[in-house]
């Protein structure tokens, strides 16, 4: 079992950086891929990035690719997402997630595909 715990949400204005975290507890953090969704108010959840167990490969949806980066620290069992110019069209709900490294990273963009476990959430929100 693997608890994920989110923080470092916040309002920001547009153009904006910020960077949430997800920390985690439970079985061994280092052998999980891990990932962040998000979900805006009256939509479905997305996908947003995702990172193989060892930080060596990344995935980004193209809507954040080239301003949001991935990272994983496994000797403090965090992963983190580095927001940059930030866009009005960013605010939802950042849920971070993780699954088994076996999995494709390329599978995380599927729209049906559903991660094993996930945090609780952090509020972003960028005013224009």
């Amino acid at each position: 079992q693997v608890q994920l715990v989110e923080s470092g949400g916040g309002l920001v204005q547009a153009g904006d950086s910020l960077s949430v975290s997800c920390a985690a507890s439970g079985r061994t953090f280092s052998s999980y891929a891990m990932g962040w969704f998000r979900q805006a108010p009256g939509k479905e959840r997305e996908f947003v990035a995702a990172i193989s167990w060892n930080g060596v490969n990344t995935d980004y949806a193209d809507s954040v690719k080239g301003r949001f980066t991935i990272s994983k620290n496994n000797a403090k069992n965090t992963v983190y997402l580095q927001m940059n110019s930030l866009k009005p069209e960013d605010t939802a709900v950042y849920y971070c997630a993780a699954d088994n490294p076996g999995i494709p990273l390329g599978a995380w963009a599927i729209s049906d595909y559903v991660p094993r476990y996930w945090g609780q959430g952090t509020q972003v929100t960028v005013s224009s």
